[in-house]
């Protein structure tokens, strides 16, 4: 495991990170000459259930709030840590006890000074129940003191091991040390959260003229299904690095429809663009078509709590089935990676081994799963039938005709899609009310912990209920490793190789188009992209 920027791992003495001297900031190259109008337009993918921190789900809702809030710490590009809130942490001997030192000069947008209680309030608010998020499980991957029996209601919120030693020193106490932790702080579940505003406004705090913010962004507006439009948060601890003045973030599904946005010049920034022009728009506008490794996997969940998907034999004939190469170079085609492992190969310092079913051909793959179908007790007169759930998007939809097609031809399978938009999509996942569906996790941070946890019994996201206690124990002692690959290892043998918990489809590549004049997009294979670095170049 490659921890990076010092972050502290076995008996280390306590020590004090000094602040940084790279910030998030644009930064303008000498003898560029920036437009009057610092005004930028961004694909925004759907539109999101919520802006509220403690209660996103997905990377639409993500991508929102890196511009309207912010952690103690951001990660940049490499992974390496970027002081936010925090100038500086301390950490004990053993790693259980972090004490994070805030600038005394970040404000909300209405002008109150951000201070520890406003973290503590959002960490508590993360676990306590009440909250319902669908994240609470993010605050206890790190053991925080207490935080696993607040969310099973056993204890009060008020139990989280955080605390405010006084308005600008925050502490996190953890139950055993976890090296990675302080990364896990540029993850919006962790963001602080305003109290009085939110106690006087309830849910509706983050509708327009009620919600405040500490990112670069304040909210002045947002028209369901049609945009969103931030400008300059003037209290923001660093605005006078910021350059870019308004941000308005639309929210397409249709990569297609983004394209021709972006053709027309009404878009600066896309979300994504469709597979099916990647060549073309190669080859027209190479300068503006922007392709990077992404910390992630696209794959098919199973509902593992109902017959037969609770059969190991029909998900690994269902996952040997699917021709990834095909998937990769015809259907998505712009650099994806075949995926036979669920962690992508980029994530720091972890090599997963390669599973048996990667090394045979596609022929050998579709013979296994001809044989286990028929165990199972499917075939020609008996095929198995299911509906196919994805979420509305056609980059979705062409990958999921392909992949029936394929379980049509070579097994027998008969397959009904289903789109349904965002929200309703994430509803019944949750609620276990699909088959079969299409899901996809990026990493919350770089390390294998952030995609084999998805995995384990009690993780909040893991909607095909898949359990293993051989996994979940793996997973368990490799939080207190200094070097946990070989547990890493052993998981993914299991969850994949043996188990098939979930059939990985591709390692995803971040696709989109950026206009030749916006300065300073940094692509990254977290996707940690912040408006606040970018400017718009005179042209």
């Amino acid at each position: 495991m490659v921890i990076r920027n010092s972050i502290l791992t076995g008996a280390l003495l306590s020590l004090t990170l000094a602040t940084t001297t790279h910030l998030h900031a644009a930064t303008v190259p000498a003898g560029v000459k920036l437009a009057e109008k610092q005004e930028i337009i961004r694909g925004g993918g759907s539109e999101p259930a919520t802006l509220d921190p403690q209660k996103i789900e997905g990377t639409p809702g993500s991508l929102r709030a890196r511009d309207l809030f912010e952690g103690l710490y951001n990660l940049n590009g490499d992974g390496d840590l970027i002081p936010g809130v925090a100038k500086s942490y301390t950490a004990n001997d053993d790693n259980t006890i972090y004490t994070f030192n805030l600038r005394d000069n970040a404000k909300w947008s209405n002008g109150d000074k951000v201070t520890a209680h406003d973290f503590v309030y959002g960490f508590q608010r993360a676990v306590d129940p009440a909250t319902a998020s669908p994240y609470a499980w993010f605050i206890e991957i790190p053991s925080i003191t207490n935080a696993s029996d607040i969310i099973a209601g056993k204890k009060p919120a008020s139990s989280l091991g955080v605390k405010a030693l006084d308005d600008y020193t925050f502490e996190v106490t953890l139950e055993r040390p976890v090296p990675y932790f302080v990364k896990m702080t540029a993850h919006q579940t962790m963001f602080p959260a305003p109290k009085k505003v939110i106690e006087k406004f309830g849910s509706d705090w983050i509708k327009p003229g009620n919600i405040v913010s500490n990112g670069a962004y304040k909210m002045d507006e947002w028209v369901v299904n049609e945009k969103m439009v931030f400008t300059r948060n003037t209290h923001y601890w660093n605005d006078a690095e910021t350059i870019i003045n308004k941000v308005t973030i639309l929210p397409i599904e249709s990569p297609a429809v983004e394209l021709t946005r972006f053709q027309a010049g009404e878009m600066d920034v896309s979300y994504e663009l469709p597979n099916d022009r990647f060549k073309q728009l190669k080859r027209d506008i190479p300068d503006e078509v922007i392709i990077t490794p992404y910390l992630g996997t696209y794959y098919y969940q199973f509902n593992t709590t109902k017959a037969p998907y609770d059969d190991v034999r029909v998900r690994k004939a269902l996952s040997y089935a699917i021709d990834r190469d095909v998937i990769t170079k015809f259907v998505t085609g712009v650099g994806e990676i075949p995926a036979y492992s669920f962690t992508p190969e980029i994530v720091n310092g972890f090599n997963p081994a390669t599973p048996d079913y990667a090394t045979w051909t596609q022929a050998e793959r579709i013979k296994k799963a001809q044989q286990l179908m028929t165990e199972a007790g499917y075939g020609k007169n008996n095929p198995l039938k299911f509906n196919l759930l994805y979420n509305t998007n056609e980059n979705h939809k062409k990958i999921a005709i392909a992949i029936a097609a394929m379980w049509k031809k070579n097994l027998g399978v008969e397959v009904k899609l289903e789109n349904q938009e965002w929200k309703t999509y994430l509803e019944n996942k949750k609620a276990q009310n699909f088959e079969v569906a299409r899901a996809g996790w990026i990493g919350d941070y770089n390390e294998a912990s952030t995609m084999l946890d998805l995995l384990t019994s009690s993780h909040g996201n893991n909607d095909g209920k898949y359990s293993n206690p051989k996994y979940d124990a793996l997973l368990n002692k490799a939080k207190t490793m200094q070097d946990p690959s070989a547990n890493y290892n052993q998981a993914e043998a299991i969850a994949i190789q043996q188990d098939m918990a979930v059939a990985p489809i591709y390692q995803y590549v971040n696709k989109r188009l950026v206009k030749s004049y916006v300065g300073g997009y940094q692509p990254n294979p977290e996707d940690n992209i912040y408006t606040r670095d970018m400017y718009i170049i005179a042209h």
